[in-house]
């Protein structure tokens, strides 16, 4: 009675939670990113991670970074010059521009993105610097390698659009997640 309780309580268990498989494929050119674009009637709680943007050597490192939805990013400045970070736009969206201001050294300024997209980053101050926040509307995610090879870990069984997100270009695609789906890009301008 006890094993049959015990196995009827494991299979109740992986029903309630589902079964989760993995996408993976490539992207040309690397080092781009990787989302699942939605999960239709599920919601995530925002990261309490801060993950930090730094300014040195007059370039933002990483130059490349993605968050999800309600992340809040710290922005550093570790020149012995002033900094200013400011977007144009999230995703296009003009109207979610904004400036945290010109900072010295040593000190970090946060910011909650909490709309999907990429977002631009640049400098008032030094122009030539240049830089990427991708804000994907789903925990599931990945940066590729250089070589443009990437996986997307415990995404729930399913069918979904999946986007390939690369310096001016983006591309989707839909996967099928049943173990494991495929799905790979050349991403063009």
């Amino acid at each position: 009675m006890t094993r049959t309780l015990f196995i009827l309580l494991f299979i109740a268990e992986l029903v309630s939670t589902g079964v989760a498989g993995t996408i993976e494929g490539k992207v040309s050119p690397g080092d781009s990113v990787v989302y699942v674009d939605a999960i239709p009637g599920k919601s995530f709680p925002a990261p309490t991670q801060k993950p930090l943007i730094d300014q040195k050597n007059l370039t933002f490192r990483p130059r490349l970074l993605v968050v999800e939805v309600g992340t809040t990013v710290e922005f550093q400045n570790d020149d012995s010059v002033q900094h200013n970070v400011f977007w144009p736009s999230v995703g296009g969206n003009r109207k979610l521009a904004h400036n945290l201001g010109t900072w010295p050294q040593g000190e970090k300024r946060p910011f909650k993105f909490d709309q999907p997209g990429a977002v631009p980053l640049l400098c008032n101050v030094h122009p030539e610097m240049s830089g990427y926040i991708i804000v994907s509307p789903t925990p599931y995610f990945a940066q590729t390698d250089a070589s443009g090879n990437y996986k997307i870990d415990n995404v729930p069984d399913g069918k979904y659009t999946v986007v390939a997100w690369h310096e001016g270009m983006k591309q989707t695609k839909p996967v099928e997640v049943a173990g494991t789906g495929k799905a790979d890009f050349a991403l063009s301008k």
